[in-house]
């Protein structure tokens, strides 16, 4: 990857395996949005991005080098080399043929607090839905980055909040969820940075003590929000697609790499209009 200054934008040149369509838009994040020919632009921690992508190009508009280094690389993994886990997971022909169709994915390193969350309104929710949530979450109990632009709140401010209050965001049962998170987060009851260094297992069961919070939950939070690319979230739809591609069980070659490679299997069996 070679980076270039070009005025006020700042390009990515010689990049592979990052398409912007199938990283914002599968399903692990939902402050994104397109809003032009491939330029999409959102939100995450605390910073508003415009991206696009040209003829191999990736340009971030009106970004320093700073944030770059501070945030976006780190976010968009920038320094993970999926060409390697491809390698790996071609152990598998069907994994082998998932990659190849969704090797665009890569996996987003949220905020912790924002990815759990986030997770939590996802619960028996559909994608325009839990945008909806997020927005009014944002709007009413963030900070304004730009004109319309809301930060995610943090955990304290959602903390001191009341069920009462969070009903604007029309969540359903989920508001007991998001309070109950947010004072646990809050307290430091469960500090979720020291969640990226336990075993799998252990950060599991410490997210499961949140009300509402089951396995499939914690799982997405590991994945998308700390960093545990062994965390392989299961629905009822990508259990499906497991019993039917690889009989129920994932190949050895994906227990490292789990969670990428359960974003490999999601597209590539959604775009494909697989019959589970």
């Amino acid at each position: 990857m070679k980076i270039i200054i070009n005025g006020n934008n700042l390009e990515l040149h010689d990049i592979t395996n990052f398409i912007l369509s199938e990283t914002l838009d599968c399903g692990q994040a939902f402050r994104w949005q397109e809003c032009g020919d491939n330029i999409w632009q959102g939100v995450a921690f605390g910073r508003y991005l415009k991206i696009g992508s040209n003829n191999g190009v990736i340009t971030l508009f009106d970004t320093t080098k700073e944030d770059f280094e501070l945030i976006w690389k780190d976010y968009f993994d920038l320094e993970r080399d999926y060409a390697k886990i491809l390698s790996v997971l071609s152990q598998n022909e069907v994994l082998k043929t998932a990659g190849e169709f969704a090797c665009g994915i890569r996996i987003l390193r949220q905020e912790p607090w924002e990815a759990l969350c986030s997770f939590i309104i996802s619960q028996n929710n559909n994608i325009p839905r839990i945008k909806g949530i997020i927005d009014r979450l944002c709007q009413n109990f963030g900070e304004q980055i730009v004109d319309g632009v809301y930060s995610f709140p943090t955990a304290e401010k959602i903390a001191s909040l009341s069920l009462e209050d969070l009903a604007i965001l029309k969540s359903g049962f989920r508001a007991k969820y998001i309070l109950d998170a947010a004072k646990k987060v809050a307290s430091r009851e469960i500090v979720l940075d020291k969640l990226k260094d336990m075993p799998l297992d252990t950060a599991r069961e410490e997210l499961v003590k949140i009300y509402g919070v089951g396995e499939k939950v914690a799982d997405c939070t590991l994945l998308f929000g700390l960093s545990h690319i062994d965390a392989f979230p299961k629905d009822v739809w990508i259990k499906r697609a497991v019993e039917k591609l690889f009989d129920g069980v994932l190949p050895e070659c994906a227990i490292q790499y789990a969670g990428i490679a359960q974003q490999y299997i999601f597209h590539y069996a959604r775009m494909t209009k697989l019959d589970i």
